[in-house]
């Protein structure tokens, strides 16, 4: 009754207007975001939307939530990750390790990248003992995906308020491990409100065509997954944005380890922009770094179903699944590339020689 009435209401009015004409825009402009709401709560907006704007705001949660553990970490080692990067980058193997470290601290292999190009821009370290240190940082992302898989969603709000508390109670470091807390609690909330969101939208046909078209073409799926990375410059949130469509069911294993891939090559984008403006040794970083990635994705694509199947031999459950796969690609693409560190660092310079003005 009440929604007929201020519909016929705006209707006269429309047709009649208030003398004061700027009055009779603001009721209805009024009348009209009240029907709105009115038709809102009826119904009238679609639980797909309802899903889509859910899903949003879960996917915005978790990059925030990695925000925040990030940048609590960060303090806690901002006097000590200088000197480590200089004291122990000197071969590939102490950067590969020095990488894996300093990645597992910071929880993003993106910072870590970007740290890199900033010292090999100063003249720090060089740029051929730098490639350690991506191999490294590729390996020691694997943490991240491997914790959101474990699906602790029953700890989150505990872990979420005693890092509240912590940082608003106590001074530092105290506070800052307080963040780190407030952050990894809010990691695991935002991915069970994803993971809710995804329930309306698995009874929507055009959604599952487009995963199984992914699924059946997984070249299709690595662009997916290096489009949606470059966008919200998180492989760690597009990595768990497919745990939890995995975890659904709603796309099939093949197609979430394509996007998992793909998702290692998106986070390139992170030091391609790092890289700009920068001498040409800190692009030399940034185009090993894209060539590592895109080479390992090259040299897995044709063997997905063969590593499909190791994935599943390995553990049933599908969140794991897409983890265990993440974990296995940029353990081994980082392994194979190690040895050859030099060589490639060699092939990077022959390619974007130090005296090319680019």
């Amino acid at each position: 009754m009440i929604s007929r009435a201020l519909q016929s209401a705006y209707v006269a009015i429309r047709k009649n207007p208030l003398s004061d004409t700027s009055a009779s825009k603001h009721v209805q402009a009024a009348i009209h975001i009240y029907i709105a709401k009115d038709n809102l709560g009826k119904g009238h907006v679609t639980p797909m939307i309802y899903a889509v704007i859910k899903l949003a705001i879960g996917m915005y949660g978790l990059i925030l939530g990695m925000h925040w553990m990030r940048s609590g970490l960060e303090e806690l080692a901002a006097d000590k990750l200088p000197i480590w990067i200089q004291r122990f980058v000197k071969t590939p193997t102490r950067g590969l390790f020095t990488g894996i470290f300093i990645t597992l601290l910071l929880q993003s292999s993106g910072a870590v990248t970007v740290i890199t190009i900033g010292f090999v821009s100063i003249g720090t370290i060089t740029f051929a003992d730098s490639i350690g240190v991506i191999l490294g940082t590729n390996i020691g992302s694997t943490i991240t995906a491997q914790m959101i898989a474990l699906q602790l969603d029953r700890m989150a709000i505990p872990i979420l308020g005693i890092g509240f508390l912590v940082m608003i109670c106590c001074k530092r470091p105290l506070r800052h491990i307080g963040q780190a807390l407030f952050g990894f609690g809010m990691i695991f909330t935002s991915l069970a409100f994803m993971t809710a969101s995804l329930q309306p939208l698995a009874q929507s046909g055009w959604f599952r065509g487009l995963l199984q078209t992914s699924a059946a073409n997984p070249l299709l799926g690595v662009l997916a997954g290096a489009f949606l990375t470059a966008l919200v410059q998180s492989s760690s949130a597009t990595t768990a944005l497919t745990i939890a469509l995995s975890s659904q069911h709603l796309v099939a294993l093949p197609g979430a380890i394509a996007i998992v891939l793909g998702n290692n090559i998106g986070t390139c984008v992170t030091a391609v922009l790092a890289a700009i403006g920068n001498p040409i040794q800190a692009r030399q970083v940034a185009l090993a770094h894209v060539l590592l990635n895109v080479a390992g994705v090259a040299i897995f694509l044709p063997f997905l179903q063969p590593f499909t199947w190791l994935n599943q031999a390995i553990t049933s459950s599908p969140a794991m699944q897409v983890a265990m796969a993440h974990t296995l690609f940029n353990i081994i693409s980082s392994l194979l590339a190690w040895p050859i560190a030099r060589p490639f660092a060699s092939f990077i310079e022959w390619l974007l020689p130090a005296r090319q003005s680019v």
